[in-house]
């Protein structure tokens, strides 16, 4: 792009630029990055770009983007916290928050003293000029009420630095004053797209959620493949739960059931359910046998994993608990199954019930670790040493089933 000197042009070649990539559904740091590259284009003297967002996350409240001329957009979440951290405190962006006005502007090159925000202390350091910043509310707010910076409602805080001798000129600031408006609709198209993701994800599972979003959401459509089922459950947890204070109870459930996560997430697979004090996992990577191989890798790794975190919980005095794994392989129905107002995305069929006899098997067979003969005859040729345990009749299945643990020398 050549530069535009005539404002009215440059404004209505950011506006429309703007208003394409939202109408495109681009992602918060694609639009910030190329925005910064328009108003640089466009002869605007920038050196640093920061917006803040509010993020609807189980896991953060908000992300923040920072452009720099050098290094492009830098992306950070900010963790949820009781008491708010003392650099957030003490930045412009705050004080803006807390504030009557919606811009807060320093020209760094005329102050003889230090600002009374360190931040911009350290921007001069770096060789900055001057700095704007501007608060964008992205819902319908009372004008009158002031806002709690701690508890602020939908928006988007931005900040501009340039190093120019003379910092902004009023074309500058006009420019991004008119343009304002647009980059908040599209920065809250993008993180309302964002935040669906997450969510999606979040709750139904990385892969129920991208069909979803995709546009898999009709009662009824539902997709028939091969895969491996598998059932994690926590063992004596009901009477743990007997002994110990409930929030104990969840801190440790929570506990157990992040490690399982992880493995299933790290090793391909996909979490279907949680079930009280266990949980539903499917390996469905490629063909049969990469499914079965890859929910035996998992096994593999969770007896690690959960070692590792039982030694840990012993040596913090804190309570620990066992688990059992039962998997099975066949066919399974995978999509959306309900009412016309409540849907779940999950697995049904025979291999999905068959799942469930097997774990319930653990106590009279004495393992932890149960897998069917179709898994078994699935992973071969594989590194796991798979024994027999015999042949056995499941309640409602027809033909009996022979079981295998895996073994493992000192165990």
């Amino acid at each position: 792009m050549t530069r535009i000197d005539t404002p009215l042009l440059a404004s209505h070649q950011l506006i429309g630029w703007l208003l394409e990539r939202g109408l495109e559904g681009a992602g918060q740091q694609e639009l910030l990055e190329g925005y910064c590259d328009q108003l640089t284009a466009l002869g605007i003297p920038l050196m640093r770009f920061h917006a803040a967002q509010n993020a609807f996350h189980p896991n953060y409240g908000g992300t923040g983007f920072s452009w720099t001329r050098d290094q492009g957009v830098l992306v950070e979440n900010y963790e949820y916290s009781d008491t708010p951290k003392e650099r957030w405190v003490q930045s412009p962006l705050y004080a803006l928050l807390g504030s009557d006005t919606d811009t807060l502007r320093e020209r760094l090159v005329e102050q003889n003293e230090a600002s009374r925000f360190p931040f911009l202390n350290e921007l001069r350091q770096r060789g900055a000029t001057d700095y704007l910043a501007m608060a964008l509310l992205l819902e319908k707010y009372d004008p009158d009420r002031p806002v709690d910076p701690d508890n602020a409602p939908e928006g988007v805080l931005l900040s501009w630095t340039s190093d120019a001798p003379d910092g902004f000129c009023d074309a500058h600031l006009s420019l991004i004053r008119e343009a304002l408006p647009h980059l908040g609709l599209a920065l809250k198209s993008a993180a309302n797209r964002q935040m669906a993701k997450d969510l999606l994800g979040v709750y139904l599972g990385r892969d129920a959620g991208h069909r979803v979003l995709s546009g898999e959401i009709r009662r009824g459509s539902l997709q028939q493949i091969d895969a491996v089922i598998w059932n994690f459950d926590l063992e004596g947890f009901t009477s743990l739960s007997e002994q110990i204070p409930g929030l104990e109870m969840i801190a440790m459930l929570n506990d157990y059931l992040a490690v399982a996560v992880g493995v299933v997430h790290d090793c391909g697979g996909n979490i279907l359910k949680f079930m009280g004090d266990g949980l539903m996992a499917m390996f469905d990577v490629g063909e049969i046998d990469a499914d079965a191989r890859a929910a035996l890798a998992a096994v593999e790794e969770l007896l690690t994993r959960m070692a590792a975190r039982n030694a840990e919980r012993a040596a913090a005095g804190l309570p620990v608990a066992e688990f059992t794994l039962a998997l099975h392989a066949g066919e399974i129905l995978y999509g959306n199954i309900g009412a016309e107002n409540r849907l779940d995305f999950t697995v049904i069929g025979p291999a999905v019930n068959q799942a469930a006899r097997i774990a319930g098997m653990h106590r009279s067979l004495g393992q932890r670790i149960l897998l069917s003969d179709e898994v078994a005859r699935a992973a071969e040729p594989c590194d796991y040493d798979l024994i027999s345990l015999g042949r056995y009749m499941l309640r409602g299945v027809a033909e009996p089933k022979e079981l295998f643990t895996v073994y493992r020398p000192g165990e």
